[in-house]
């Protein structure tokens, strides 16, 4: 158990001292006033509490990835756990503070406005439809996971069919309604019950002695797939993941100071973190290579959390595990069709004070979402696996721009988006849901790919850098909204 506990170790110290170097570089103002004063309109913008917020951020991004990913990504071993402890240091928490506080500076923008902002107008247009293409995706599935899971327990009671209905019903509530009235209230409780079933999987390990692995670089995947790209796609919520770049805008808007920002998006990321580590270690203690393979091609990865559950704590507290994981995708599915809603009204720059207004956007994309769920789940989980990871490619190429047009250090994400963007090329060039290449043919279109937008990248700085030095276009870095006071 020695891998596990440094891995745990060096999560918790790195909030201490990398996130604070983060914040350093960022360069936090406690006086600022943020969004959720300058705007506030008793909707969207509503100041709250860094405990309340921080717990909504974390339910927000903790959906069923940071457990069904981890139990997908324990084919490959022990391995899996470097990608869940320094990408979520180094890409993850990076990604989840830079992406949270540069929309806090900017009215609470959303990602599509802050790439139009820092990367060009043209790409606003491409990664507002990537977005909402993501949310909903995100919702959809995050409404099939729960939906099979309380079937299962209800089993002769409630079908899967009646579980989808309740969800999208809860969904469409907390889409329309203002954030303190459903999600600003429940989130306590299911955050206990989140924190209940982590806590007792992890101690469950522990303590009856289950053979948590130790460090090894093997590839022990029972059908050889190639850890990279792969694993890095399969794994993205707990280590790195473009989703919670679409969920921290909803925080930005109800922040009380920019002092609270490294707990809220940093810190989460970093528990997030750890409750990949619980059950990546789970599915490599209980089972073997094979067996896991086997269940996953069986039941699923909602099969193998009922397993674990059961097997580690029993029946009774099991269940109550298994409710703390049904509670993760419920309360990131909420808040997908959320951001989705206020993306498009921000696009189309429709003001959502009047709720006639918010249905109009709301309706369309839940009956998109409906049908949705009628395709095949593992098709759409791939699927949303590589827009998850794309977008995440996109958020820290925003957040190195944000950084260098102020000459800062931005490599601390530029290098992170160079990876990720290598790894979502490859893959995507070599799936079996994209162009089927093989994989050397892969690796070096995806390295011409990744060249050229770096290229790109320094381009478009230099010459935005030239504009503001000849006076033709100044360098904005914020809405100017929230001078200190």
């Amino acid at each position: 158990m020695i891998t596990f506990f440094a891995a745990i170790i060096l999560l918790v110290v790195s909030y201490f001292t990398y996130g604070k170097y983060v914040e350093k570089v960022f360069g936090m103002k406690e006086t600022r006033k943020t969004p959720a004063y300058t705007l506030a309109d008793g909707l969207d913008y509503v100041p709250m509490g860094k405990q309340r917020n921080s717990l909504i951020q974390l339910l927000n991004i903790a959906g069923v990835g940071p457990i069904f990913g981890p139990i997908m990504g324990a084919l490959y071993g022990p391995v899996a756990f470097l990608w869940i402890v320094f990408g979520a240091i180094f890409a993850g928490a990076v990604h989840d503070y830079l992406t949270g506080m540069i929309s806090l500076r900017n009215r609470g923008a959303h990602l599509p406005e802050l790439a139009g902002m820092f990367l060009g107008k043209a790409f606003k247009h491409v990664v507002n439809a990537f977005s909402i293409l993501l949310l909903i995706l995100v919702g959809t599935v995050f409404v099939t996971a729960p939906a099979e899971l309380l079937g299962d327990l209800t089993k002769g009671w409630m079908s899967v069919g009646f579980w989808v209905a309740i969800i999208f019903a809860y969904y469409l509530l907390a889409t329309l309604l203002p954030i303190d009235k459903i999600i600003g209230r429940i989130y306590p409780i299911l955050g206990l019950i989140l924190l209940i079933s982590a806590v007792g999987i992890g101690g469950a390990l522990i303590f009856q002695g289950h053979p948590i692995p130790e460090l090894s670089l093997a590839n022990m995947h029972p059908d050889n797939l190639p850890v990279f790209p792969i694993l890095f796609i399969t794994i993205a919520c707990g280590a790195l993941s473009g989703f919670h770049a679409t969920q921290s805008p909803i925080i930005s808007r109800t922040t009380q100071r920019e002092s609270q920002g490294r707990y809220i998006f940093y810190g989460m990321m970093i528990a997030e973190a750890i409750i990949a580590m619980i059950w990546a270690a789970a599915a490599m203690s209980i089972f073997d290579g094979a067996s896991l393979n086997q269940l996953l091609a069986e039941v699923g990865p909602a099969g193998i959390v009922k397993e674990v559950s059961i097997t580690t704590l029993g029946a009774v507290f099991g269940t109550i595990a298994v409710l703390g994981v049904i509670v993760l995708p419920i309360t990131s599915g909420d808040t997908a069709f959320r951001s989705a809603r206020m993306i498009i009204a921000d696009y189309i720059g429709l003001a959502q004070k009047k709720f006639g207004n918010r249905l109009w956007i709301t309706i369309p994309m839940f009956v998109i979402s409906i049908i949705l769920t009628q395709m095949d789940f593992n098709i759409l989980w791939r699927y949303f696996a590589w827009a998850n990871q794309s977008t995440a490619m996109i958020a820290l190429w925003v957040c190195a721009m944000y950084l260098a047009l102020q000459k800062k250090n931005y490599w601390i994400a530029a290098i992170p988006a160079i990876f990720i963007t290598m790894t979502t090329f490859t893959f995507i060039l070599n799936a079996q849901i994209g162009f089927k290449l093989p994989m050397n043919i892969s690796y070096i279109v995806a390295s011409i790919i990744t060249i050229i937008i770096i290229a790109g990248f320094f381009m478009g700085l230099r010459a935005k850098l030239n504009a503001a030095e000849k006076g033709i276009k100044p360098i904005i870095l914020d809405d100017g909204l929230g001078k200190a006071s």
